[in-house]
């Protein structure tokens, strides 16, 4: 969700770096793809982003120029999508991706349909993140279908700002503002549109990804598994004990137990996972010698290291190594 604000900042005629010196945020983390931040994190980035560019409507506008290469693997689903119907479940399914925590739901009322945008939690969130939400998902709605699609209600939580042109010109419609959450209200038969770009074909492939994709993000909020990630990262550096993963986390030692006990897993069996799955991606690099992937996985002296990979797989590193070589 940062990337949409960079380019909104670009558009805007104005430097990423220099905005991200203004918000106190490192732009290194743009590089590492599977880096995530907080909800409360993205709200300042977002309201930063509108002081910055002077813009009071930044995240409506923000919707108004937002494409599907912006929602990730998540927009190409929609793109092939059947109808909008089927795009709008995708989105529910699979915006965790995006997004985790806030969620599209729908009712059909007589002839209409009410699309909702919520948190999952209770919470409100910032006008801008609304905004840009609500603009975003009308104007998908708009392309996806080639049509223009008239709302016959725009509502949101929040209280009126002075000026009401900029929605007339996102919605065709002046929202009404204080309301019971954020609605946009159209037509049922917007349901049953059809999808201009549909492709069952690139639909099964992209939904795969989509899956898979969630399905990581979905172990990845595992305790146990931020434990894992923080151990790789670690390694070859050192390889932390307890109590520095405990600190690291903010908390004791205990409490970090209890926490992997409900995950059925303890600290011990995250150790042997980690060592055993690095001494196998290293055993399949010949330039490697057995001592020297002892060391790098901070064994006291080799034969620590072969004796803990027999325990772990059967057979002593050599033996692994003359497998890997038999299967070739």
């Amino acid at each position: 969700m940062v990337y949409p604000i960079m380019k909104s900042i670009v558009q805007k005629g104005y430097d990423t770096e220099q905005y991200c010196r203004y918000a106190s945020f490192d732009a290194s983390m743009m590089q590492d793809v599977e880096a995530r931040i907080a909800g409360e994190e993205l709200e300042r980035l977002m309201i930063a982003a509108a002081e910055y560019t002077q813009d009071d409507y930044f995240g409506l506008h923000q919707g108004q120029i937002t494409e599907f290469v912006d929602l990730g693997i998540l927009g190409y689903v929609m793109m092939h999508s059947l109808t909008i119907g089927e795009a709008l479940a995708a989105y529910q399914r699979y915006n965790v991706i995006l997004c985790s925590g806030f969620i599209l739901d729908w009712e059909v009322q007589g002839n209409d349909v009410l699309i909702r945008l919520f948190l999952q939690s209770p919470g409100r969130m910032s006008r801008h993140c609304v905004e840009d939400m609500a603009s975003s998902l009308y104007r998908l709605i708009g392309r996806l279908s080639n049509r223009r699609i008239p709302l016959t209600e725009i509502q949101f939580e929040h209280a009126a700002p002075a000026d009401l042109a900029p929605y007339l010109t996102a919605f065709g419609k002046a929202p009404r503002f204080g309301g019971d959450g954020t609605v946009l209200r159209m037509g049922k038969e917007v349901l049953d549109y059809s999808v201009m770009y549909s492709d069952a074909r690139l639909l099964s492939v992209f939904e795969a990804i989509a899956q898979e994709t969630k399905d990581d993000l979905t172990q990845a909020s595992l305790f146990s598994e931020q434990i894992v990630q923080w151990m790789r990262k670690s390694m070859p550096s050192f390889f932390p004990t307890l109590q520095q993963t405990a600190a690291f986390f903010g908390t004791s030692t205990r409490t970090l137990q209890n926490k992997l006990k409900e995950e059925n897993t303890t600290y011990n069996d995250l150790s042997i996972r980690v060592r055993k799955e690095m001494a196998m991606g290293y055993l399949k690099k010949w330039e490697y010698s057995v001592g020297e992937i002892a060391y790098v996985l901070h064994f006291s002296e080799p034969s620590a290291f072969q004796s803990a990979f027999k325990k772990w797989t059967g057979i002593t590193p050599g033996q692994y190594r003359a497998k890997i070589m038999n299967t070739k």
